[in-house]
Parts: structure tokens; sequence; C-alpha cells
């Protein structure tokens, strides 16, 4: 039985989980990544582990999702400071510096090895009910911040359009690595116009 834990030892257990799952994703991948394999990492008896998740895919989720918030701050935080009018040119860049930032983490990596699937189809459905909840939510906040007006169904289809582009990463090599980002940035710069096209507020 673990002993009970002061909230100090909580949060800096539960920091470490995190910092180490981050860092095993990226190395390892969601097969070779295990509970055992965490545990001796933050050197935590295995018991002590399940008092803060009931399975490796609820701690990964959480990693996830923590990124997913780091992105949407980064994203909102320079939308909001920014000195210069929001074209279209300056939007697409940003959304393509916050992509490279997605392209360089431990997720970059669990997209290109097809191992999302393995963590969300083990995940409570109340989670992934939660999780497209959320997704929703990011979506219609950031579109919030552009100087433009758009109904549901115009945030419904460019939130999907935005994912579509970001799930290309899944094919990366098959588009060609040498001419992957200059796509990349083509598709964003398309995607934006039509957002901020006959729409000014």
């Amino acid at each position: 039985m673990p002993k009970a834990l002061s909230s100090q030892e909580r949060m800096f257990i539960q920091a470490r989980l995190k910092k180490e799952a981050c860092a095993s994703l990226k190395v390892l991948g969601v097969r070779k990544t295990t509970v055992d394999e965490l545990v001796k990492r933050v050197n935590i008896p295995k018991g002590t582990f399940y008092l803060f998740y009931s399975s490796k895919e609820l701690l990964f989720y959480e990693v996830i999702m923590d990124f997913h918030d780091e992105i949407q701050e980064a994203l909102h935080a320079s939308l909001q400071n920014s000195k210069q009018p929001l074209d279209s040119q300056a939007l697409a860049d940003l959304l393509f510096a916050l992509f490279k930032r997605v392209d360089a983490s431990f997720l970059a990596t669990l997209i290109q090895n097809k191992e999302m699937e393995l963590i969300m189809r083990k995940l409570p459905k109340e989670v992934m009910a939660q999780h497209a909840q959320t997704d929703d939510m990011s979506m219609q906040l950031f579109l919030s911040l552009l100087p433009v007006e758009l109904d549901q169904a115009e945030v419904r289809v460019f939130s999907a359009a935005l994912r579509a582009i970001f799930l290309t990463m899944l094919f990366k090599q098959e588009i060609g690595e040498d001419v992957f980002d200059d796509a990349m940035k083509l598709m964003l710069e398309g995607i934006v116009v039509q957002i901020l096209k006959d729409r000014s507020v």
C-alpha cells in the first residue's frame, strides 16, 4: 500500500511523471514506454503511479493536452500582442511557426509513428467526449480573436480544415520531406485567405 502523500509531494511526483512520459514518448514511443519504465525513471513504487493514473494512456493523454494548451496559449498571446494589422500572410506565418513547434515535439513522433490511436482507443468514453468538446472550444476561441465574424457552420468547417492540414504530418514521407514545409505553408495560406476573405468586422 503506497504511503499517504502530501499535496507538495503529489504535485512534484505528477510533474515528474509528466516530464518523464514526455521524454519517453519522444524516444521510445507508446508501445515501449511502460509503467515499469516510468516509475523507475521517477523513482517511485509502481503502486504510487496508480494513485495518479489508472493507465499509462491517461498519463500520455494528459501530457498531450498540456502541450495542446501551451500551443493554444502561445497562439492567443501572439494574436493579442500583435502590433501589426493581422493580414492573411501574418496569420499564415503565425500558424506555420506553431506547426513547426509541434513538428519538433514528441507529438510529431506519435503522429508520424501512427501511435496516437494506441492512446485514444484506450481512453474512457467520457474523456474522449471531453477532448472533442475542448478541441471545438479552443478553435472557437482562436477564431474569435481574428478580425472577422464567422457563423457556427463556418467555425466547424475552418476548424476541420486546420485539423486536416495538421494530420498531413501522418504522410510527411509520402508527400516528400524536402517539400513538406512549403506545401504546409501553401495550404495554410489558402485556408487563412478563405477565413479572412470578405468577412472583416
